[in-house]
């Protein structure tokens, strides 16, 4: 692979149904409790998140702050790295939004893309 292609590196971080997700709550919120997360993500599973988190931390886009106190308390915020992200996710929300707009305009409203993977997966 050329040094110059690195698209699939910058995917790694990316896949997946809830890193994006976690991702923008944190950079809309600042920092947020484990609890405070899951609060704002409630189709995700516990184990899910602490998984998902766990790989942000490592690609240090995510920071994890334990606080030692009875009880323990941990927070998680973007790194300085990671805010290099932000114009990449906002750049893709806003094409998702023209998207589905676009998807809106094509099918009509009552035909979400849920709808189409359906139709799909029923031939």
């Amino acid at each position: 692979m050329s040094t110059f292609c690195k698209f699939e590196t910058a995917l790694e971080i990316l896949v997946g149904k809830w890193k994006p997700v976690i991702l923008l709550r944190l950079f809309s919120n600042g920092t947020m409790r484990f609890s405070e997360l899951q609060k704002a993500i409630p189709d995700i599973t516990k184990k899910m998140l602490t998984q998902q988190l766990r790989e942000l931390e490592y690609h240090d886009i995510v920071h994890r702050e334990i606080y030692r106190q009875i009880p323990p308390k941990v927070e998680y915020s973007i790194t300085e790295y990671g805010k290099g992200m932000a114009t990449i996710l906002q750049a893709l929300n806003d094409w998702g939004v023209a998207h589905v707009e676009h998807l809106n305009e094509l099918y009509g409203t009552n035909h979400s893309v849920e709808t189409h993977r359906k139709d799909a997966m029923d031939k």
